[in-house]
């Protein structure tokens, strides 16, 4: 059996980073310490080598740079060439869940899938009186399960999956009046 290369990216890994408010879409590709970063509309060649705990070396172009990566609060503190940034870096599956997993309409909500993936545990049942915050479908997407929530107050009217089901962005998993 062949052993995973860690510093291998079998495919694109895609993250959404806000920095000063500002959510910027990036994506890497790449092997061995050499990545192509593409961060919005621009694509870099970056050397990156784990120089110590916390401290890499970075080739961009043609310059070097030694930075300092530290994690505080769950933010990411980012010191290069005398400036410190503090970015929040979060995987793109967690970032749709978090931003646009459960959309409330109008006296109730209706939670669409907002990317591919299995049904695990649907946690409710038709009739069930739910509130904001209660548990209502556990989907997988990308080796991880993501639970999703009660944005309203309501009764489940319908659910349209069950487990071991495959759903696509946007089908519609729950529905709650």
């Amino acid at each position: 059996m062949e052993e995973r290369d860690p510093a291998r990216l079998e495919s694109p890994v895609k993250f959404e980073a806000e920095v000063g408010g500002e959510t910027i879409a990036i994506e890497v590709t790449g092997d061995h310490g050499r990545y192509r970063v593409a961060v919005g509309p621009e694509v870099t060649d970056v050397d990156a080598r784990q120089a110590a705990e916390g401290i890499w070396s970075l080739v961009i172009g043609t310059v070097s740079h030694v930075v300092d990566v530290s994690e505080r609060d769950g933010v990411s503190v980012v010191e290069v060439d005398g400036e410190t940034y503090r970015i929040r870096v979060e995987e793109e599956t967690r970032y749709i869940i978090r931003t646009r997993g459960g959309k409330a309409a109008t006296g109730g909500q209706v939670l669409r899938a907002p990317m591919p993936g299995k049904v695990v545990h649907v946690e409710v049942e038709v009739g069930q009186a739910v509130n904001p915050g209660d548990a209502l479908i556990v989907l997988e997407a990308m080796k991880m399960e993501n639970e999703f929530r009660a944005a309203v107050t309501g009764t489940v009217k319908e659910i349209r999956v069950q487990p071991g089901q495959t759903v696509n962005p946007g089908d519609p998993l729950v529905v709650i009046e």
